[in-house]
């Protein structure tokens, strides 16, 4: 598989079924974040423990989850695609939220 051909899969992706399944990245990585704050404090710092995971944070984290995968040796073309999808996303919205707090 091509580059051009991975990040034409991964803009698929992004922008169609997945969108309409799961909601845009921005809600669908701000439920998660908040999630995992829920999680993050109770498991592992203690309650009331500040956690703030950001929905970028979800991008990052998403990416490190495909990375590990690849680590383990057995790479396919959907972790590279994922990883693409989850850069594109996690860029996106920090650059919304750049534009956000010049206004």
């Amino acid at each position: 598989m091509t580059r051009s051909e991975l990040l034409q899969i991964a803009e698929k992706a992004v922008n169609g079924d997945r969108e309409q399944d799961y909601g845009s990245p921005e809600n669908n990585f701000k439920t998660i974040a908040n999630l995992w704050e829920i999680y993050i404090s109770a498991k592992c710092v203690g309650q009331g423990a500040d956690v703030c995971i950001l929905p970028q944070d979800v991008a990052v984290m998403l990416i490190l989850l495909k990375t590990a995968r690849i680590a383990s040796g057995h790479a396919k073309n959907d972790n590279w695609i994922d990883i693409a999808g989850y850069a594109a996303c996690g860029g996106e919205i920090e650059s919304t939220e750049e534009k956000n707090n010049e206004r």
